[in-house]
């Protein structure tokens, strides 16, 4: 059995300062060094190994087991809903319906600003709602890139964009864990964060026109960018206060949808030296007679894991689904936490059916069948989708492996207590504990398993409230999502920018760095008599 020793090095400080290596390793290769994401990410993996072995002392044989287990996990879930994702494109593009579904939305708005707020901002939250785990920055991405967005532009918008809905993802999976891991009422926990998250949706629609146009874009389309993010934040801030943490998502994504709809100012046509200026092309979003029947199809693949995921969340089916998981000790670790307790990372679980991917899997087949995709060109696209992820692949299973690695030899952990031991500072750095624990594992749910229950028990030792620190845990995560290694390969293979993470992490970092800071002020002013009437 291997327990984890947070402070190795007999200081705190030191071990810190050591266990941070391996993920600074893979930022400055990607942000500085500008080194292909794959070759960053085995980097990354081998300075986490020889960390975790040379200062931790985790046997050679556990530390490569927790890598394995890490690049598996990378696999399944998180490439196969990827790969499946995209693979539902193909097939749109394949038969020509995704030039329909990009005329139609030319015809709701002809402006990319709108169009981005549309897409990456209400659409994206509506599929991470659903899914999570990448589909929304990759869906998002792809579909900005087909309404005429220059592919870096489509990028960085659906990364930014997918800030506001990750804290309620997943049907609510990232704040359900955490009132597990800090055995805080889940009603708690999720009135809390529904009073922080929907003031990034207030801020995070005016970033976006912003990004796609500058101050042109906040001169002209401010007032639908500020009523999508009310409508969005206001339903956001009911659903998790007063309805079910696992609706907040779908009822903001909606109600910003039809609220930016609904507004008249939405449809005025733009003259094509916007479109020209925001990186698109003047014809990106010329209309076009598509019969109703095209039309429909063309919307039919999002309709149809809108619908899927609707019905496999439903308590009977999720029951059902559920039983087709495999459960299992993962070979060769023998992990156990600083309190002697095994930890769970020494088992695994394989949802084969109650996963995104899978469902995405099904939409995908029921698109084929459909859109009238033989079953050999519906493979030879899936095969075709693998082949065109093969980098992207490594990579991620890269930065799973080294998360795997950081997590298991107690690097995050002593990261996680370092930062908690900041006394009277931690309402103001208990959000970056969250948003590092999404840079390293590119999900808030991982990152509140992390360090949910350190939040609580820093919080003890400080006096602060301990269900505040809880909540701030997952609140700061959603903004360390465009900056994780993860999400930037997802993001540049939807636009087609092979090896271009770090071009998107230098566009990204800002922006993560910019709202963190206005949520570290918020945490803190809500911990002070300045904003603490905003809790419940």
């Amino acid at each position: 059995m291997f327990v984890q020793n947070l402070t190795p090095l007999g200081s705190l400080g030191l071990s810190a300062l050591v266990a941070v290596l391996p993920l600074a390793t893979v930022l400055v290769l990607l942000g500085v060094v500008r080194m292909r994401a794959h070759h960053a990410a085995l980097l990354g993996l081998l300075v986490a190994l020889v960390v975790g072995i040379a200062a931790y002392g985790m046997p050679v044989v556990q530390a490569v087991s927790a890598a394995l287990q890490g690049a598996a996990f990378g696999l399944w879930p998180i490439m196969w809903i990827v790969v499946n994702a995209l693979w539902i494109y193909r097939l749109t593009v394949r038969t020509g319906h995704f030039d329909v579904l990009r005329r139609s939305f030319g015809r709701i708005s002809d402006d990319p600003r709108i169009q981005a707020l549309i897409i990456a901002f209400c659409f994206g939250a509506l599929m991470e709602a659903l899914a999570g785990f990448g589909a929304p920055v990759a869906i998002s991405a792809v579909m900005l890139v087909a309404v005429g967005f220059h592919p870096v532009k489509a990028a960085v918008v659906a990364l930014v964009a997918n800030t506001a809905p990750v804290a309620f993802g997943a049907m609510g999976t990232p704040v359900v864990t955490l009132a597990q891991v800090t055995g805080l009422p889940l009603q708690e926990v999720s009135s809390i964060v529904g009073r922080q998250t929907p003031l990034l949706a207030l801020v995070v629609p005016l970033l976006l026109v912003i990004i796609v146009d500058g101050k042109r874009g906040l001169r002209d389309t401010w007032l639908p960018a500020l009523v999508c993010g009310v409508a969005f934040g206001l339903v956001q801030f009911l659903a998790s206060n007063y309805v079910s943490p696992q609706l907040a998502d779908i009822g903001a994504a909606l109600a910003g949808a039809a609220a930016l709809v609904a507004l008249p100012r939405t449809r005025r046509p733009v003259p094509d030296s916007v479109r020209i200026g925001t990186g698109g092309t003047a014809t990106a979003a010329t209309p076009a007679d598509d019969s109703r029947d095209d039309v429909v199809k063309a919307y039919l693949p999002y309709a149809l894991i809108i619908v899927i995921f609707s019905v496999a969340v439903l308590p009977p089916v999720k029951k059902l689904l559920d039983k087709a998981t495999w459960k299992f000790r993962w070979p060769g670790l023998h992990v156990a936490g600083p309190n002697g307790k095994p930890v769970s990372g020494n088992t695994f679980s394989l949802p084969f059916l109650n996963t995104g991917g899978t469902l995405v899997l099904l939409a995908g087949i029921l698109t084929a069948v459909f859109l009238a995709v033989r079953a050999g060109g519906a493979a030879s696209e899936w095969l075709a989708t693998v082949k065109e992820l093969r980098f992207a692949i490594l990579t991620v299973t890269g930065v799973l492996a080294l998360a795997y690695v950081m997590n298991l030899s107690g690097q995050t952990s002593t990261i996680g207590t370092f930062i908690a031991a900041a006394g009277a500072g931690l309402a103001f750095l208990s959000p970056v504990l969250g948003w590092f624990g999404v840079a390293v594992s590119g999900s808030d749910t991982s990152a509140n398993a992390l360090f949910g229950a350190l939040q609580v028990t820093a919080a003890a030792k400080t006096g602060l409230p301990a269900d505040l620190l809880a909540a701030a845990n997952s609140s700061g995560g959603v903004l360390g999502k465009m900056v994780s290694p993860q999400n930037l390969t997802i993001a540049c293979v939807a636009a087609n920018l092979p090896g271009e993470e770090g071009k998107l992490l230098r566009k990204v970092l800002p922006w993560s760095a910019g709202l963190l800071l206005a949520m570290c002020l918020i945490v803190l002013g809500q911990s002070t008599a300045a904003l603490s009437w905003m809790l419940p």
